[in-house]
């Protein structure tokens, strides 16, 4: 879902900036619900206020909860077909595929410097190792970001 929010809001629409949508990820990130979900209600929000927001999650919602609930009606007599099974799995392979995508974007325009390498890195570590939940480690991203600006501010004033 990121790489076609990007291209509908971000290039196509320019509701929001690249910027937005990174801040949005990473809010998503900490709050329940699917990002998609949470994209679109900050940016009906942003545009219309608090009915953009429903309207745009409506908008999200509405299209998926209609196609999966004809799907499992139809899939209860198929989930175990060999072509229905083998669909799926390559499904998961484009899903997981648009996701490095994703994953790859957000790095190139979100991670800046030695500092955001380093951050990221490290916040890889912690998540993938040692199961730091994401609301702490986007917390202390934003304590140490706002610490990294704060000491630079003071570089340049001295």
């Amino acid at each position: 879902m990121l790489p076609m929010l990007q291209r509908e809001v971000v290039d196509k629409h320019g509701w929001v900036t690249q910027e937005d949508v990174l801040d949005c990820y990473a809010i998503g990130q900490c709050t329940p619900g699917v990002i998609a979900v949470n994209t679109a209600t900050f940016v009906g929000y942003r545009q219309k206020g608090a009915l953009g927001g429903l309207v745009a999650t409506l908008g999200v919602i509405t299209p998926s909860v209609i196609i999966i609930t004809l799907i499992a009606l139809l899939l209860r007599g198929f989930a175990s077909n060999p072509f229905v099974v083998h669909a799926f799995a390559g499904i998961r392979i484009a899903v997981a595929v648009l996701s490095l995508m994703a994953v790859i974007k957000l790095y190139k325009s979100g991670v800046k410097g030695a500092a955001g390498n380093a951050l990221m890195a490290l916040s890889f570590l912690l998540r993938v190792f040692f199961s730091v939940s994401p609301v702490l480690l986007v917390l202390a991203a934003v304590i140490l970001g706002i610490i990294l600006e704060w000491v630079k501010g003071r570089r340049k004033a001295a």
